[in-house]
């Protein structure tokens, strides 16, 4: 949290909040009953436990893996069917509407409050109630056709919205004495389709603060473009183990009545831009390890008073690599995994139009994470987090909290949390983001005397799905 050392009252105070918080966790522990079972839409529909998919939310199993690829279809309860005149089957649903409902509560304390527009500093230890709460159509559509479609009210923004949503069109066949599962998915944020939880869509920290500062710089693909874009992919398996994809994405701006603009269309992707992902997985016994490569480029366009179709563009080639290994015994649980991000940028249009003083740049990104739970109920999780790439006092300018003040977009540091999950659809965490360096310099970093360490972060988090 921030260093508050100059205030020394309201230093016991966050010291006697971090404390009693501490405490409260411990108990809930202690004294909470330890079986655990769920029953979300997923789990109606399949008739098997959340545990079959999940390690725990969202963290998936092979299993869990293996009904997602294949479309979300597996089916143990009772449908309902329409036979047209002529006998064709011309809908199928089942007895038990896929839709879940998820209620996610917080607690944010930093070191330092955030500086207050008029002066001084704003209130810490904010309370979220909730922080966000999500609808889900989750489950089978057709045969063959199956979805993960979210719509979240969020608390900060006192507002319902698109979230991430993957529908698949799937099939399976053989090659020679080769399995193959096939299929198309048309999602809302790339890497959202994936299966594995060391890609951005669904990498941990899984909750995280909706309202603590966050490093400013972040490649195109991680995160940048969620529920901003529509894509189409295509996908093949063969074996569980060898996986393609490709697919292109354009600019689905929400909020924003079309067609595009110099004043609305700031940063859209020119025509469409690419992605592809492969990988391979190999599973033994209670044991799995992937390893894979995924990326994209895309073209954006200008905004302000440049018209979007006229003048320089912005470019940038994103490309990653990632590895998840787990291990899923009757009573422990373990899961590494990393990605690293490397992108080039040339801004031409930033350049033109006085945003960014260089044209060519490179930004990376990599994290590291070690997770371990005990007979799926009691958690740790620690995370190394690193951002680094070429300075540009322009695109990165001092600013109070948000800006830098040496023009560098680095920042990194850890995040701890423990997880208590007394059934597999509520889930308590205690999480602590601590920043060695944020926004380029681990001291004074926004030119307005704000530290790095000011910035670390205690989020206490209450999740439930059903």
């Amino acid at each position: 949290m921030r260093n508050i050392l100059k205030d020394r009252g309201r230093f016991d105070f966050a010291r006697r909040t971090v404390a009693s918080t501490a405490a409260a966790f411990s108990l809930a522990i202690l004294f909470a009953p330890s079986f655990a079972h769920a029953v979300p839409s997923y789990a109606r529909q399949t008739g098997v436990a959340c545990e079959a998919c999940h390690t725990v939310f969202p963290e998936l199993t092979p299993f869990g893996r293996d009904f997602k690829m294949n479309g979300y279809l597996l089916q143990n309860s009772k449908e309902v069917s329409a036979i047209s005149e002529k006998g064709k089957n011309t809908l199928t649903l089942s007895d038990l509407p896929p839709i879940s409902f998820m209620f996610d509560a917080s607690m944010t304390n930093t070191n330092r409050s955030v500086p207050d527009p008029v002066g001084g500093r704003a209130q810490n230890a904010q309370v979220e109630f909730p922080q966000q709460a999500s609808f889900f159509y989750a489950g089978k559509i057709a045969p063959h056709l199956g979805a993960f479609v979210q719509l979240t009210y969020s608390g900060p923004d006192n507002a319902f919205s698109m979230d991430n949503a993957d529908i698949r069109a799937v099939n399976t066949g053989s090659i020679g004495s080769s399995d193959i599962v096939y299929g198309a998915s048309f999602n809302n944020n790339m890497t959202v389709q994936d299966v594995f939880n060391d890609v951005p869509a669904w990498g941990f920290p899984f909750m995280a603060s909706g309202t603590a500062p966050t490093p400013a710089a972040a490649t195109q693909i991680d995160g940048t473009l969620g529920q901003d874009v529509a894509g189409l992919t295509a996908y093949f398996q063969i074996d569980r183990s060898f996986y393609g994809e490709a697919g292109v994405y354009r600019t689905a701006r929400l909020g924003t009545a079309g067609p595009l603009n110099s004043a609305n269309g700031g940063g859209a992707i020119q025509g469409v831009a690419p992605y592809w992902r492969f990988y391979y997985e190999h599973r033994w016994g209670h044991n799995s390890w992937e390893g894979g490569t995924f990326g994209t480029n895309i073209v954006t366009r200008p905004g302000g008073a440049t018209p979007i179709t006229e003048g320089p563009h912005n470019y940038f080639t994103d490309v990653a690599l990632d590895t998840q290994y787990q291990f899923i015994g009757d009573r422990d649980i373990v899961t590494v995994s990393g990605v690293w991000i490397h992108e080039n940028a040339e801004r031409d249009a930033d350049f033109a139009n006085f945003v960014a003083s260089r044209l060519d740049s490179v930004l990376e990104t990599a994290r590291l994470s070690a997770e371990y739970f005990y007979e799926r109920t009691y958690g740790a999780t620690i995370q190394y987090f690193t951002t680094w790439g070429d300075a540009d006092p322009l695109l990165f300018a001092p600013a109070s909290l948000t800006g830098s003040r040496t023009g560098k977009p680095s920042s990194n540091g850890e995040v701890f949390e423990l997880h208590y999950v007394p059934w597999l659809n509520t889930k308590l965490s205690l999480q602590y983001v601590a920043y060695n360096e944020f926004n380029g310099a681990s001291t004074n970093y926004d030119g307005f005397n704000r530290n790095a360490s000011d910035n670390n972060t205690l989020f206490l988090n209450f999740w439930f799905a059903f």
